[in-house]
């Protein structure tokens, strides 16, 4: 069996570092201006640069997205920006557009492609098509059950195949959506969605416009097109038999906590299973961590078939037990503390936890000082204080401080 790598999201160069230490084996960026994350979570050339040579230092891939739907007047900057990250020395380049893929091979035939969710391959024609395009790996339509992934590897065995395994997913097909569109101006396919199947949305009868009716899913709440999001942590024994090169995982935009926990979760489970295959079994605090980041329920999405979960009508807008408290800047080992740059407020008697790699450290919050070792009743946003540690661990730079943030 293939041992398929997990590829983490990395919207900016903290994010990426963030999924080097948890365990990343690729990361996927955007670029600036021409991928489905415009402005939002984004490289810059340099911070590419940067971003890339620190991944290959620790032996993990960067891919990074061109994934947009170009106009003519884009043909210049996608030639302009495919030449700087061929020799920036990135490991692929994730595209969805045919003339994309024709422009990269023109111009830069040593750039390896992958292509994009977005592209809709549903079949093993497709497939083969794509590759005779010079395109190296597919990331099949979300659309599919795991039975016609393993029939396209099957039929299409040299093809590397990725799947996305966990994240938010898009109510449109295969999230090539014109709502935001058409509602805002402002076009999913070109790196700008507004989100509007995450809006909370009323009926309204045509002679009685003033009183709209809520079609309530839970006390207050009416998300008619909000997905849940899909986790698959359960079944990667199936995934793994399906054949698939890539295990993926979304969200660009969210913070460096989910990229934290996802990855290091993810990264146990899949250890767990390339190890036994058959005695696989998901532990149940891998889907407790799961449940410590912001999501809108789960799913297994299609890949067992239609979804039977109430897929589109999760009941709920986000919910989320813990958010990110800080990140830790230096370990004094001699003292045996942190140095932890807060990332939001935080007060002594809070629930807090170090998550490094292979562990889950509490910390005592009622023990938190500034940096003249003065005792503080509570921190906010861009506090340096220190915690105390318990002696004999490895804490890197970059790991990071949780808190609980509701009673649930």
């Amino acid at each position: 069996m293939e041992r398929p790598e997990l590829l983490i999201p990395a919207g900016n160069l903290e994010k990426l570092r963030t999924a080097l230490l948890y365990g990343a084996d690729a990361v996927y960026v955007g670029v600036e201006g021409l991928s489905l994350r415009a402005h939002q979570a984004e490289f810059n050339m340099g911070e590419l640069a940067t971003g890339v040579r620190e991944a290959h230092q620790k032996q993990v891939k960067v891919y990074a997205a061109l994934n947009i739907f170009a106009r003519d007047r884009d043909r210049q900057l996608i030639v302009q920006r495919a030449g700087e990250l061929a020799e920036i020395g990135v490991d692929a380049v994730i595209v969805s557009d045919p003339g994309i893929v024709r422009l990269l091979r023109q111009n830069h035939p040593q750039l390896p492609l992958h292509l994009s969710t977005q592209a809709n391959t549903t079949n093993a024609e497709a497939v083969r098509f794509w590759l005779e395009q010079g395109v190296r790996r597919i990331v099949l339509a979300r659309e599919l059950s795991l039975v016609e992934v393993a029939g396209i590897k099957a039929a299409v065995p040299e093809a590397e195949l990725e799947l996305f395994v966990h994240g938010a997913m898009c109510m449109a097909y295969s999230g090539r959506c014109l709502l935001s569109a058409a509602l805002t101006g402002r076009s999913a396919n070109r790196g700008e969605c507004t989100h509007p199947c995450r809006w909370e949305y009323a009926l309204v009868e045509r002679t009685r416009p003033n009183e709209p009716l809520f079609l309530e899913e839970e006390a207050g709440y009416s998300y008619l097109l909000s997905s849940r999001d899909l986790r698959m942590i359960e079944y990667l024994p199936q995934i793994l038999a399906a054949g698939v090169s890539s295990l993926k995982v979304e969200g660009r935009m969210k913070s460096a906590y989910y990229v934290a926990v996802v990855t290091r979760t993810y990264r146990w489970a899949l250890d767990a299973a390339c190890e036994n295959l058959t005695g696989y079994a998901c532990r149940p605090e891998w889907l407790a961590e799961l449940d410590k980041v912001s999501n809108r329920g789960y799913t297994t999405g299609f890949y067992f078939g239609e979804p039977k979960d109430a897929a589109l009508n999760p009941g709920h807008s986000y919910r989320q037990s813990h958010g990110l408290a800080g990140t830790v800047l230096r370990y004094d080992v001699p003292a045996q503390r942190i140095l932890v740059e807060l990332r939001n407020r935080l007060t002594a008697g809070d629930e807090t936890e170090l998550l490094l790699p292979e562990q889950t450290v509490p910390l005592d919050s009622t023990k938190m000082t500034d940096e003249e070792g003065k005792k503080l009743a509570e921190g906010h946003n861009s506090y340096r204080v220190y915690f105390p540690v318990p002696a004999g661990l490895e804490i890197p730079a970059g790991a990071v401080l949780r808190r609980r943030i509701t009673g649930d």
